[in-house]
């Protein structure tokens, strides 16, 4: 199937590693110019190269941290100069730090609204007039199933990550007539690092703690971070042109709402 991605230009943040890597060799794959933004410099550069190296695809490596209005600034100005622009933004950022009330203070408060807020609202800010003006964008923020319902533990990314979701839901119905498509994708148990560095503080092995995990989720085990890209791949294309406005959880159907 074509998706119409081919040529195509996507920025994909948090890049190097898991969710994010996933989706930029997707969406590489199918023949987007990939602009791929992460912390880390040399995990960035090696996943570029080896993405580059398995879909022959056109691949930048642009280190950033989507924290920072600056590097935001010179990540979409490199897209720019390199590719003429942003067809596809996947605003993708690690989590805020586990914790209960009592234990956060003011920082990681606003600390966890920069992450998961205001760096896709400056992100979008950045790419939002060219979509506009070519009258055809893709905008996809990776966020959590905690959009969709309380994570134990989790008291920052259940407060702030739904916030980012009404920004999206709000965006939606004011790019739509732009053939400008808004939407959220909710992870839940995804394989990455960030999830198997579960396993030590657990105190189980591998495979006990990925049946602990398994037990509330009906598919009866936990996703793999190409599973989660196919989805975002395929909001990214012409296939999903009459779906916008959607906070769709990809999580093996552990949320229980209707909604």
């Amino acid at each position: 199937m074509d998706l119409g991605l081919k040529g195509k230009v996507a920025l994909v943040c948090a890049a190097s590693k898991g969710i994010g890597r996933a989706c930029a060799q997707g969406l590489a794959a199918e023949g987007a110019r990939v602009v791929m933004c992460a912390r880390g410099e040399a995990d960035l550069k090696s996943a570029a190269d080896e993405i580059r190296a398995k879909t022959g695809a056109e691949v930048i490596a642009q280190p950033a941290d989507v924290t920072r209005a600056a590097d935001v600034d010179r990540l979409v100005a490199r897209a720019r100069e390199a590719f003429g622009g942003v067809d596809i933004l996947v605003a993708n950022a690690g989590g805020p730090p586990r914790g209960v009330f009592d234990e956060l203070n003011d920082a990681q408060w606003q600390q966890a609204f920069e992450l998961s807020l205001l760096a896709p609202v400056r992100l979008i800010r950045a790419v939002l007039p060219g979509m506009r003006q070519k009258k055809w964008g893709r905008i996809i923020a990776v966020q959590s199933s905690s959009v969709k319902q309380p994570i134990p533990g989790l008291m920052l990314s259940n407060a702030v990550r739904p916030g980012a979701a009404g920004l999206l839901k709000t965006l939606s119905a004011e790019v739509g007539k732009d053939n400008v498509l808004v939407n959220t994708v909710c992870p839940g148990s995804i394989m990455t690092d960030r999830f198997l560095s579960g396993v030590a503080q657990s105190g189980l092995n591998r495979e006990d703690y990925l049946k602990r995990q398994s037990v509330e989720i009906p598919l009866g085990r936990v996703g793999t971070p190409e599973e989660f890209a196919n989805v975002v791949v395929f909001l990214a294309s012409e296939k999903a042109s009459y779906v916008t406005g959607v906070a769709l959880q990809v999580d093996g159907g552990r949320v229980r709402g209707l909604l």
